[in-house]
């Protein structure tokens, strides 16, 4: 077994691609278990967002846990292959380490993924897929990440995928004061959007959310109103600016929908931005001339703006995971030794047990104490240094060198 990071992202493939691998957060304990059950992983934890998708596992063939990965989502290997990245070991750890730092993201230093992640730790360990790999891999990950956020400014004037929408709005229409808001979903992405645009006091906010209850409590921040999904086609044709970001892993919005909305809008233009993977609104609506429609690779000249002074962060980042990645790289190498040395322990409590039992048959039937002590001492002596000894004795000239200093080490020895 060893740890791997196989995955996607933003830099590897295309949103229409990412959405093919995307998991389900409702979905996401089935799936962790239907990995374990596979055979194909020992421990495992999925990663997925907007921007990526991960497997950090602990697996004895990287081909069968690429291959779980293809199959879960029923695609054939070669369709997602060229997009793959297969990390193993150290370099597993270094991009896990980078990836929770913002060093990996579309927005340089951006500190959403980090929660993410630890969403993702969470949801392994609850599902009981996360063993000792694993939890120390997060374990530094996050010391790591955090150390990182503390030491530099790498997420100095980032612009988020929030605010990168409320700019790019502002290109399309003179002020949103005079605009309204839908926002579909009610997640930490769409929280986010609806914190932006509020600043910007639209002149109506509504969100539409499966659980309306719950868009309920987002709209009544912006002083705003909540509907349905299913109420979703009554609705839209008054609003100017549409932001969606659901975990649905079909379209919410088709061309269809918003053909008939821009009928009805005299076609007034709509500014439409789809952060979700899978996306949200079928990629044919951007066809429609009176549609602006953004996905998130759509938004990844504004979101690099500003970047220039975090740029000048990732050196001393970079070194600091360094450190970090050899500390967890001595730490794999040392687990390597623990079948040996559990095998060592296990023949020595062989022979402990062996003998004590002799020794107590011994002074059952009578033996002077203290004659018994000294067998029993002399003989696990003898029984531990047999092997060492048998294999200096028998050790050509080329191995006799090796040996002596091994055994000095191992034994403390200092020859005369």
């Amino acid at each position: 077994m060893r740890l791997l990071a196989i995955g996607v992202n933003h830099a590897t493939a295309p949103v229409h691609v990412r959405e093919q691998v995307a998991f389900h957060a409702d979905g996401m304990n089935a799936a962790l278990h239907d990995a374990m059950s596979s055979g194909a992983m020992k421990e495992v934890a999925i990663l997925s967002t907007c921007n990526r998708t991960e497997l950090y596992c602990n697996a004895a063939n990287q081909d069968a846990a690429v291959s779980w990965l293809a199959q879960y989502h029923q695609l054939e290997r070669h369709v997602i292959t060229p997009y793959l990245y297969v990390l193993p070991q150290v370099e597993a750890a270094r991009h896990a380490f980078r990836v929770a730092s913002g060093l990996d993201s579309m927005v340089l230093g951006e500190t959403q993924i980090l929660g993410q992640m630890r969403l993702a730790a969470k949801a392994a360990e609850q599902a009981g897929t996360m063993g000792t790999v694993l939890h120390k891999l997060f374990q530094q990950t996050f010391a790591a990440a955090k150390e990182v956020r503390t030491a530099t400014e790498i997420g100095a004037n980032s612009v988020s995928m929030a605010a990168a929408s409320v700019r790019l709005a502002e290109r399309i229409f003179p002020s949103i004061s005079e605009q309204n808001v839908l926002f579909i979903g009610a997640g930490e992405m769409i929280e986010l959007c609806a914190a932006h645009f509020g600043a910007r006091q639209p002149k109506h906010i509504m969100v539409a959310n499966r659980t309306v209850e719950r868009a309920r409590l987002l709209a009544e921040r912006y002083q705003g109103s909540a509907i349905g999904l299913q109420d979703l086609p009554e609705h839209l044709a008054r609003y100017d600016i549409v932001v969606t970001s659901t975990a649905s892993q079909l379209p919410i919005l088709g061309k269809g929908m918003v053909e008939r909305a821009l009928k009805a809008r005299r076609h007034r233009p709509m500014f439409m931005v789809d952060l979700a993977v899978p996306r949200d609104i079928e990629a044919e609506v951007g066809d429609l001339a009176d549609v602006f429609l953004y996905s998130v690779d759509d938004l990844a000249s504004i979101v690099k703006q500003g970047m220039e002074s975090r740029i000048a962060q990732v050196g001393q980042a970079e070194a600091i995971i360094n450190v970090c990645v050899q500390d967890f790289a001595h730490w794999l190498d040392t687990r390597e030794l623990v079948p040996t040395i559990r095998s060592l322990r296990d023949q020595a409590e062989r022979v402990r047990r062996h003998e004590v039992e002799r020794a107590l048959k011994m002074l059952a039937k009578g033996d002077d104490p203290v004659q018994v002590l000294e067998a029993l001492s002399h003989s696990i002596t003898n029984k531990f240094l047999h092997h060492p000894t048998h294999a200096l004795n028998h050790a050509d000239d080329n191995e006799r060198l090796a040996l002596v200093a091994t055994l000095s080490r191992l034994y403390s020895l200092h020859q005369e």
